[in-house]
């Protein structure tokens, strides 16, 4: 091309590029695209990211902006949400990459861009008809050799290509409820170090404990509206926090239902935000433990208002309703013996959960807690 201007090529022969393009849907970011745009944002001093979406598509384009954003925060992330011809008609179809080219000016009003990197055949026509350089950027897709069609078909077992700040949009949640007292807190431990994976405490337990401890007076036995309020974003905010550092998947000592349960056992009520929120937030399997068969592991708690079996027996019913009313996926685990209900737990995430060990014998692979040494 030799219809540059003189300041497009002097961007190109200095040491960077002005200002950089990239493109694409990004569906999700696998660590192939962060390469590609960690590339160009390398060879730049100014660098725009254009994340494209359709309404159709099976991950929402906003949501994979967020994720642009959130990962190049110096960058200038634009999101492009117009539905317009994704594919040209052929090798001379011009009229599509003008397409383009008045599109992306739409977006980026007043942007003046150098050159595109693209991985893709397809830069060479876009950037002749931008006007621009075009940087070619592994066109053979060897240096991190996943695609966002293979990643979306089994995000788990590409796991290892995932970047932390996605990962929680496809890691698979288990939450472990019942009464209390039944070994849950103790089952979620065993099953994360199964998994090597993460586990997601009791917010409340601790919590409470603390205010009692610190608080002159507190009654840990009775907590107001507010401390339900207080564990509800706790519990929230404990999961959340942690999603970035599974495995795959993450045990979680008791959700949202649980919070509601107790807020109206002792109000007779429950904010509607915390309710709303136990509707919304998705567990991809419940495991029930049965309080029957570990009775005498159980010291009742003076702090605590069930301590009989047969009032843990009625939350464990009540629980049983619940899910099975909801339509919620769950699995009862019980049993007179720990190996064997432990067992019956790590089966159930096998059986309902497709966490896969990665094929590679260098990548993370899972362990049996009973033989550190054996995989599982």
């Amino acid at each position: 091309m030799t219809d540059k201007t003189p300041d497009i090529i002097e961007g190109i022969e200095s040491e960077f590029v002005g200002h950089g393009l990239v493109f694409g849907k990004f569906m999700p970011p696998t660590n192939g695209h962060l390469y590609f745009i960690n590339f160009a944002r390398q060879s730049c001093r100014k660098l725009t990211i254009m994340v494209c979406s359709l309404p159709s598509e099976p991950i929402p384009g906003e949501q994979r902006y967020k994720w642009i954003k959130e990962l190049f925060p110096d960058a200038n992330v634009v999101h492009h949400y117009i539905d317009i011809q994704q594919e040209p008609n052929g090798p001379n179809d011009a009229a599509f990459f003008e397409t383009w080219r008045d599109s992306i000016k739409k977006h980026c009003p007043g942007e003046k861009f150098d050159a595109l990197f693209a991985s893709e055949a397809y830069g060479y026509d876009m950037a002749k008809v931008m006007g621009i350089k075009h940087i070619p950027v592994d066109i053979n897709r060897e240096i991190v050799p996943i695609s966002g069609t293979e990643m979306r078909k089994n995000p788990l077992r590409h796991w290892e290509h995932l970047n932390p700040v996605i990962r929680p949009y496809f890691l698979k949640r288990i939450a472990i409820v019942g009464p209390e007292s039944c070994g849950k807190s103790t089952l979620a431990k065993d099953l994360a170090a199964h998994f090597d994976t993460v586990h997601v405490a009791e917010y409340a337990r601790g919590m409470l404990e603390s205010f009692a401890k610190n608080i002159p007076g507190y009654d840990q036995s009775n907590p107001s509206l507010k401390d339900i309020s207080t564990i509800a974003r706790g519990q929230i905010a404990s999961e959340d926090a942690i999603a970035r550092q599974a495995n795959r998947v993450m045990f979680c000592d008791t959700e949202l239902m649980t919070t509601k349960y107790w807020s109206d056992f002792y109000h007779k009520t429950c904010p509607d935000w915390i309710a709303k929120a136990a509707q919304e937030r998705k567990y991809d399997l419940y495991m029930l433990v049965d309080p029957r068969g570990v009775e005498s592991s159980y010291t009742p708690d003076a702090q605590r208002p069930m301590e009989t079996l047969p009032e843990r027996i009625a939350m464990f019913e009540w629980w049983k309703a619940a899910l099975t009313k909801q339509n919620k996926p769950f699995v009862v685990i019980d049993g007179n013996d720990w190996k064997k209900r432990f067992q019956k737990a790590v089966d159930a995430v096998r059986q309902h959960i497709p966490v896969q060990q990665s094929p590679s014998p260098q990548k993370r692979q899972f362990r049996n807690i009973a033989d550190p040494k054996k995989p599982s």
